[in-house]
């Protein structure tokens, strides 16, 4: 069957497409399959996706490869839990014997997710979630690796290899012939199907005919596509196809193509009248074709969305509800008051400010009725120290610059001299006090940005002499003898890529390509824990608003998200196709967003591990996120030097803001969310209108339904302003609680 959604979406992928959550390396992942096969042995729900494997051969083996794998690495229980739900014999092991090839292999760097999608209830602590478009199988080590013979079967029933260009250019014929409206449309289909047509004559060993094939139709194909053809064009002989990322990803994700219902009979018709099978057979067996009723896309739409490995995200990927509301903020009564009237009396200033705080707290009584409930996610209680820094952050509040189009923020930049190019990753504390470095020479380094020097705190045998009743405590804790302005953290092995301070300011995370995430006391200045689950560099780290949940993702294609508590992740988001280069929190903690090499942005649910928004449009690797401070909006953006704002609530692309003219590192909402400031390797930090970009949205509800896209080209309009460093790449911004900006970058002479 062709996977072809007409009015619904096809509820089930196909079968032979299997999920495989990426391993947490070595012991990890067998620790984690022992405790997902372990779970609930009665739940009728699990019991049934286990059992439903038992049926077709190809199953049974899948199983018994499962069964194997495990008995191997000594998990004995979870065998015999497994085996008995399947209703194998005994002796079902002893007969499969040492035979686990093929598919088996395959299979077994899988969890028990591959039997029906219903793992859900199998899974208690860690989740790994696979989304819409079915991810392909991480690299690990060794057996842990896909059967390469498996993947590429597909490719070895193949018609004749001089007809393949004749086929071809019949379609790209038919394609040109037809009337513009469709045209835009069906030119879609050239560039998955070039990409499939030219691995099998490679695959079957027509190298002269491959090579004649792809000299004379690359030329035709997009030229967002220009780095996967380069690597297509170096798989000239089938050896060359074993283990090759890009190719895997063709084979086991679907490429999704959203077509018209009156674009897509035409294609169909011809096909079918020609009885061109060859053709026919690969968009049966590689595309996913997203139907809809309407009007047939334009060029400029469809160029919009396209660009990502896999094609476009499915509509139905974007339907989840997504609560992207604010969390109702924490009531501080007592507190707040006293510290105003102290602040009052001191400054002698009069009593009128205080109804403006009381107005702050009424405001914040209310739900919002977007916002998840409080309770949906645990978070950290508020200790004293978190509710002093609240009441500071309100006193700041009410000193806030409102910005707009005719009142920009200063700008103070921060230039890392003599770093060499060896300044990886840049990050400030949210009040800003602090400001950390990671580097390509695998330290951490942490500098004081106000007059108050650094310290670490006494030791044991110093702190039991303290007075801890004295009202100064807090102080009498710290070593003077250790005061400076700059503390150097080492630990990592590998460059550090990047770093993230908790909301408190007493821990600092760092990630770094030695497959770590360390965790830092900001107190002592030493590492407390070293966080092991990614099997290769680790590109992003970042502490969630709330503190205690953090997230990261790296080049083992999954995000991981933990918590400061637990050795293990919490959860696995696994879906993406490539490396996970950003990751970012939403402001209420319930969801997070990856960014990836495979030019596509997700949004995963952080309670449920689901994929909730699938966003494509980049059409290089992404490189920054930022949610607009109400969580309603998300900005991205990547080494195709554009700009991307995405509406959350209707998953949709509501803007594009061009103007840099390289790889766009880093953005930043001002607090009040008026203002976009995105900064580039191409020297220069540009303002957006961010009000502006969002009011003059309109999202009607066919729109919303079809995900048709209008993109107006307003980026002058939206552009308030551009400013240029002398010679330095911005790789970080951030706004004060008081909206001035700050931006860092490492001078590149």
């Amino acid at each position: 069957m062709a996977a072809v959604q007409g009015g619904q979406v096809d509820a089930v992928e196909e079968k032979d497409i299997k999920t495989e959550p990426s391993n947490d390396g070595g012991g990890n992942n067998n620790a984690n399959d022992g405790r997902l096969l372990s779970t609930s042995p009665g739940s009728s729900s699990s019991t049934g996706s286990i059992k439903s494997t038992t049926g077709p051969p190809e199953d049974q083996q899948t199983l018994l490869a499962v069964l194997q794998f495990l008995r191997k690495n000594k998990l004995t229980e979870s065998v015999e839990i497994l085996r008995r739900e399947a209703g194998l014999p005994e002796d079902s092991l002893d007969l499969k014997g040492g035979d686990s090839s093929g598919a088996g292999s395959g299979a077994a760097a899988g969890s028990v997710e591959l039997a029906d999608g219903d793992a859900s209830s199998l899974l208690s602590r860690v989740t790994s979630s696979a989304s819409a478009v079915a991810p392909a199988p991480t690299k690990a080590a060794g057996e842990d690796q896909p059967d390469v013979n498996v993947v590429l079967s597909a490719y070895s029933q193949q018609g004749d290899p001089p007809l393949y260009q004749v086929y071809y250019s019949g379609l790209k014929k038919f394609i040109e012939s037809v009337l513009d409206c469709h045209r835009a449309e069906l030119s879609q289909v050239f560039y998955p199907l070039f990409v499939h047509m030219y691995l099998e004559l490679v695959y079957n060993n027509h190298e002269s005919e491959a090579k004649a094939f792809f000299e004379k139709f690359s030329g035709d194909q997009e030229c967002y596509y220009e780095d996967d053809l380069r690597i297509l064009s170096s798989l000239s002989k089938r050896e060359h196809m074993r283990g090759n990322e890009t190719l895997l990803d063709f084979r086991t994700s679907k490429f999704v193509l959203r077509i018209s219902r009156d674009s897509y009979q035409l294609l169909k018709r011809h096909l079918q009248e020609r009885q061109n099978n060859q053709i026919w057979n690969i968009i049966q067996e590689h595309l996913y074709i997203d139907i809809f009723d309407g009007m047939p896309r334009s060029k400029s739409q469809i160029d919009a969305m396209s660009g990502s490995l896999a094609g476009e995200g499915k509509r139905e990927a974007n339907k989840a509800k997504v609560y992207y509301g604010l969390l109702k903020e924490p009531e501080i009564e007592l507190p707040l008051d006293d510290e105003d009237e102290e602040a009052e009396n001191e400054e002698g200033k009069p009593k009128k400010k205080k109804p403006k705080k009381d107005s702050m707290g009424s405001k914040s009584k209310k739900q919002d009725p977007n916002a998840p409930a409080q309770t949906r996610i645990p978070l950290p209680e508020l200790k004293d120290s978190d509710k002093l820094d609240k009441i500071m952050y309100m006193k700041e509040a009410t000193k806030r610059i409102r910005l707009g189009p005719e009142i920009l923020p200063s700008i103070c930049f921060y230039t890392f001299l003599n770093a060499y190019q060896g300044l990886t990753a840049v990050d400030f504390t949210d009040d800003s006090s602090l400001i950390a470095g990671g580097f390509a020479d695998s330290t951490v380094r942490v500098w004081s940005v106000t007059p108050k020097k650094l310290r670490k705190v006494k030791s044991a045998a110093d702190l039991n002499l303290i007075d801890k009743e004295s009202d100064d405590v807090l102080e009498r804790i710290m070593d003077e003898k250790t005061a400076s302005e700059l503390k150097i953290l080492y630990g990592h092995s590998g460059p550090v890529y990047g770093i993230s301070f908790s909301p408190d300011r007493n821990y600092l995370l760092s990630s770094s390509e030695d497959g770590t995430v360390r965790l830092w006391s900001l107190q002592t200045f030493t590492c407390l824990v070293g966080y092991k689950g990614h099997n290769y560099p680790v590109w992003d780290t970042q502490f969630s608003p709330h503190g205690y949940y953090f997230i990261s993702g790296g080049h083992d294609r999954v995000a991981r998200l933990w918590a400061t508590d637990h050795y293990q992740p919490l959860r696995i988001f696994s879906g993406h196709l490539a490396d996970v280069t950003c990751t970012r929190f939403h402001p209420n903690s319930n969801y997070v967003a990856t960014g990836s090499s495979d030019r596509t942005i997700r949004v995963w649910d952080v309670l449920t591990g689901n994929c909730v928004r699938i966003f494509t449009g980049h059409k290089g690797p992404i490189h920054s996120l930022a949610f607009s401070p109400n969580g309603k909006f998300l900005a991205s953006g990547a080494t195709d030097s554009r700009v991307l704002l995405w509406d959350i609530g209707h998953g949709l692309m509501i803007g594009e803001l061009k103007g840099h003219t390289d790889t766009v590192y880093s953005l930043r909402f001002s607090r009040d969310g008026e203002i976009l400031a995105s900064g580039s390797m191409d020297n220069t930090v540009r303002l957006w209108n961010a009000t502006k970009a969002f009011d003059d949205l309109e999202t009607d509800d066919f729109t919303a339904a079809t995900g048709h896209v209008h993109l107006h080209d307003n980026s002058k309009e939206l552009l308030l302003g551009a400013y240029t460093s002398k010679s330095t790449p911005v790789i970080h911004l951030h706004f004060t609680r008081r909206n001035l900006l700050l931006a860092a970058g490492g001078y590149n002479p």
